[in-house]
């Protein structure tokens, strides 16, 4: 997978993931390489200065809570975080679109 690429969606798929229910750290880096069938392990490096760049943005908020393995620090989403999403999603539509239109005529790629 094109790392280049998925810098400029890390923060598009943590809200989306946030979005759907409250998220730990090592819960996010599972599910993300899930999602991908195990082509993308994000790493630590990468994963917690973004979730301090959502919260710093607003569009993350974060809480401890005391689970059966321990203290966990979980991630929701605010209300300025779906707004955000909102917009990114949007905009990954109109790229998406864009590439598609452009590959047109190219047969199988």
């Amino acid at each position: 997978m094109d790392k280049e690429m998925m810098k400029g969606s890390i923060d598009l798929l943590l809200l989306t993931l946030i979005a759907q229910q409250d998220m730990y750290g090592y819960e996010i880096t599972k599910k993300l390489k899930q999602l991908s069938d195990g082509a993308y392990e994000m790493s630590e490096g990468t994963l917690y200065p973004a979730l301090k760049r959502l919260e710093r943005n607003q569009w993350a908020a974060s809480y401890w809570s005391e689970t059966e393995a321990g203290r966990r620090k979980y991630y929701q989403i605010t209300d300025e975080g779906r707004s955000e999403l909102e917009k990114k999603h949007k905009n990954f539509d109109m790229i998406r679109n864009l590439v598609k239109r452009s590959t047109e005529g190219l047969g199988e790629i």
